[in-house]
C-alpha cells in the first residue's frame, strides 16, 4: 500500500500537467513499515531525459539515479520507487514499463487527459516478472521524518 501525503500528491499533478503533453519523471521517497506499508514524504523531480518524442516515452539518466540515492541518505529516507506521467493514455504500465522496472520500486503512473489528471496508480512488479497493482491512499498523516 502506498500512502501519498496531500503536499506530496500536488507535486505530483503540477510536475505531470507542467510537463503536459511530454511525459514527466521523478523518484519517490518516504520510509516502508514492516507490513509494507510505503509513506511517501517527498519526491525529487528530473528531466525526461529521453532523445526525441518525450510524449511516449521517458528516460531518467544514470547521474539523476545518482542524485536520488544521495538525497535518500541524506535524509535517512529510501528511495521507493519513480513516478510518471501518461499524457492522453491511462495510467496501466506499457511493456515498455515493464521491461525497464525494477523489483522493490513502486511505479506511480500519473494519467493526464488534456492537462487535467484523471487518475493516480501504483505499480509493483511480481515474481514473475508482471505488474500487480498497489493500492494508494491519500494520507494526511502525523508521520514525521
Amino acid at each position: 500500500m502506498l500512502i501519498i501525503e496531500p503536499s506530496i500528491r500536488h507535486l505530483l499533478i503540477e510536475d505531470a500537467v507542467g510537463s503536459f503533453p511530454d511525459e514527466c519523471c521523478g523518484f519517490l521517497f518516504g520510509k516502508e513499515e514492516s507490513d509494507g506499508t510505503r509513506y511517501i514524504i517527498d519526491i525529487l523531480v528530473v528531466d525526461n531525459s529521453k532523445q526525441g518524442d518525450k510524449t511516449r516515452r521517458f528516460e531518467i539518466a544514470p547521474s539523476d539515479y545518482l542524485i536520488a540515492e544521495q538525497h535518500a541518505l541524506d535524509h535517512d529516507w529510501a528511495l521507493l520507487g519513480i513516478y510518471h506521467s501518461h499524457p492522453n493514455h491511462p495510467a496501466i504500465p506499457s511493456e515498455h514499463d515493464r521491461v525497464a522496472a525494477q523489483p522493490y520500486f513502486s511505479y506511480l503512473i500519473i494519467s493526464v487527459m488534456n492537462k487535467e489528471v484523471i487518475t493516480f496508480r501504483s505499480w509493483l512488479l511480481n515474481e514473475d516478472q508482471q505488474f500487480e497493482e498497489e493500492k494508494i491512499i491519500d494520507y494526511q498523516s502525523t508521520y514525521s521524518s
